[in-house]
């Protein structure tokens, strides 16, 4: 059985909730983005809980039955981009995003969750 895209945004969001992540955005890019439905930022304090979030998610990911597509930035844990299909995570070290503030670049998209 496949993992609906909705699914999905709630695997990463509880998952990075889990593992304390900060500030935690959901953005609904349907109709604005063909690249995926949903994008879930968060940030890390540090490169090893920046990495602990990505686990997470994998991990919930994995049991849940949905696919990773691809995993980029694991080595050194300042951006770790997380392609789940129709939703894309993006996690950040805390200094990496101030300096990206991807937020402002996708200002169109809908907030669909904020933790």
């Amino acid at each position: 059985m496949a993992v609906s895209p909705q699914q999905l945004l709630n695997l990463a969001v509880t998952a990075a909730d889990d593992k304390k992540a900060m500030n935690i955005v959901a953005l609904d890019l349907k109709g604005i983005s063909l690249i995926a439905d949903y994008f879930v930022i968060c940030h890390g304090n540090s490169d090893t809980q920046v990495q602990a979030i990505a686990t997470e998610i994998r991990k919930q990911v994995h049991e849940a039955g949905g696919t990773i597509k691809g995993i980029e930035g694991t080595d050194t844990a300042r951006w770790v981009l997380m392609d789940l299909g129709d939703v894309i995570v993006h996690i950040f070290h805390r200094d990496e995003r101030e300096y990206y503030n991807i937020e402002r670049l996708w200002s169109d998209a809908k907030v669909v969750e904020t933790v």
